[in-house]
């Protein structure tokens, strides 16, 4: 299937590690530019480096902290200054660390807040307005299975990552009449550090072995096993392609049966 991503140009945050580097190296074999931001300027080159070697694509990386108000604005700035255009936005971050009610401070909410929510919009704010221009745009915020199914010990991501798809299914409808589609992608369990992060966490909440968290894990799967990065990012790369033209306002969870609801 071609997804007519040739030419186009793509910013995707949090992208030198983890989800965020498996989507921009899958847009970039579909031919896309693509914009990379990170924290770390040395690990985030590196990823460059390696994208556009595996790709042939042209990849630009970005040291920015999306948790920021600047990180945003500079990110989305340098990708069109570099690029002359923006059309698909991927809004990706960091997780907020694992913990139940009474673990969380006031800090950390504000913390967790301003990486997971604000980043989305911050970007969404400084990308738009490109997209509107050119009457197409593709938006897909990468969120968590915890929309539909709350996460034990994940408080944070639980309450936080819901005012993401509600700023999703807003947007969508706004957004539409311009040609700009907006969708979240809700990952399960997928084989990246942030899991080993989250399951050595709650094998320590729990009192747990690393192995009896692990499994803890998979045995909520039906398939049986833990995602992969690509499986992801194949999905990503067709919500921001031309054969998604109708699809928008949608929170797809990617996680191998693991969301009991029926919406």
């Amino acid at each position: 299937m071609d997804l007519e991503l040739k030419g186009r140009v793509a910013a995707v945050a949090a992208a030198s590690k983890g989800l965020g580097r498996a989507i921009a190296e899958r847009l970039a074999r579909e031919g896309a530019s693509v914009a990379i931001c990170a924290r770390s300027p040395d690990a985030l080159e590196r990823t460059a480096q390696e994208i556009q070697g595996r790709t042939g694509a042209e990849v630009l990386a970005v040291p920015a902290d999306v948790a920021t108000p600047e990180g945003p604005k500079r990110f989305i700035a340098r990708t069109v200054e570099r690029f002359g255009r923006l059309d698909v936005l991927v809004t990706n971050a960091g997780g907020p660390p694992p913990g139940n009610f009474f673990d969380v401070s006031d800090a950390q909410w504000e913390a967790a807040f301003q990486l997971t929510v604000m980043s989305a919009v911050r970007l969404c704010r400084e990308a738009v307005p490109h997209m509107q221009k050119q009457k197409w745009g593709r938006i897909v915020h990468i969120t968590s299975v915890s929309v539909k199914q709350p996460l034990d010990t994940l408080l944070l991501s639980n309450a936080l990552r819901l005012a993401v798809i509600g700023l999703s299914k807003h947007l969508a409808r706004e957004l539409a009449p311009h040609n700009i589609t907006v969708n979240a992608v809700c990952p399960g369990p997928i084989a990246t550090e942030r899991l080993e992060q989250l399951i050595q966490a709650q094998a320590q909440l729990k009192g747990l072995s690393v192995e009896e968290a692990r499994a803890a894990w998979t045995r909520e799967i039906p398939m049986g096993r833990l995602g992969q990065p690509q499986e992801l990012a194949d999905v990503v790369a067709f919500l921001a392609s031309e054969r998604a033209s109708f699809l928008t306002g949608v929170a797809l969870q990617v996680d191998g049966g693991m969301v009991k609801f029926v919406l």
